[in-house]
């Protein structure tokens, strides 16, 4: 079954209407008939509003409510990925797969080690290409809502950001072995929110996990072998995934 996001504004009562470029993809892309049912969502609530098509319009898609489905899809707990500016396209492949595997939030952290330096005109035009990624991903999966790309962060930001949340990890290679990291993350309970820090391309250095440690942000290891940037921190992720499901 197809899935679409609309404004809470769009779902008025027993109607919701569908406007933008979905309706092109629903009527030229999709072909879909009046009656067919899709499953709307908000983005917000985390419910499923299921409806059939009633009209179309010239630039609406006109569909009657026919029932709502509260069970979630969602992670029992908050995730916010804290994610060192890779190079090249690679935040496109981590802001997709994260919000696949449940992640609530990603920040972008500007490091020393950050090989892309992004002015704030740059920044806008790269965070809304990952929001755009967020949105397709959270379809695709059929998330229960659209998980927000933030404006990149300094570390220090990011740290001050993160005292929000109730569990806070940085993965690093000096912090001991997997038993130490398997008893922090089989004790994060559900509805703990979740920080996690994955530095860029050749890690974060030694001053900035000093000042991560300073913050309160445990250290976990991700085992004997080093792992890129674009795989660090979809491994922790998929860990809590299968911790909380």
């Amino acid at each position: 079954m197809y899935q679409f996001f609309v404004e809470p504004s769009q779902i008025q009562d027993k109607k919701i209407i569908i406007t933008g470029s979905d309706v092109n993809h629903i009527k030229n892309v999709l072909r879909m008939k009046v009656g067919e049912e899709i499953a709307v969502k908000s983005g917000e609530d985390g419910r499923e509003y299921r409806c059939g098509i009633e009209a179309f319009a010239q630039d609406q898609v006109i569909c009657s409510l026919r029932f709502i489905r509260e069970e979630g899809v969602e992670l029992p707990s908050k995730i916010y990925l804290f994610q060192g500016l890779p190079k090249a396209d690679k935040m496109e492949l981590i802001v997709q797969k994260a919000v696949e595997l449940g992640v609530f939030e990603v920040i972008p952290v500007a490091v020393k080690r950050c090989v892309v330096k992004l002015d704030e005109k740059k920044a806008a035009a790269k965070v809304s290409r990952w929001q755009g990624i967020a949105e397709a991903a959270a379809k695709q999966c059929k998330r229960g809502i659209i998980p927000v790309v933030k404006m990149p962060m300094t570390l220090r930001e990011a740290a001050a950001y993160a005292q929000e949340m109730d569990v806070r990890l940085i993965p690093y290679e000096l912090a001991g072995d997997m038993a130490h990291t398997r008893e922090i993350i089989e004790g994060i309970a559900p509805g703990q929110s979740v920080a996690l820090f994955i530095g860029p391309e050749g890690g974060f250095e030694e001053s900035e996990v000093e000042t991560a440690l300073a913050a309160g942000i445990e250290p976990i290891t991700l085992g004997r072998r080093i792992l890129r940037t674009e795989t660090a921190g979809l491994a922790v992720l998929s860990w809590l995934m299968y911790h909380f499901e």
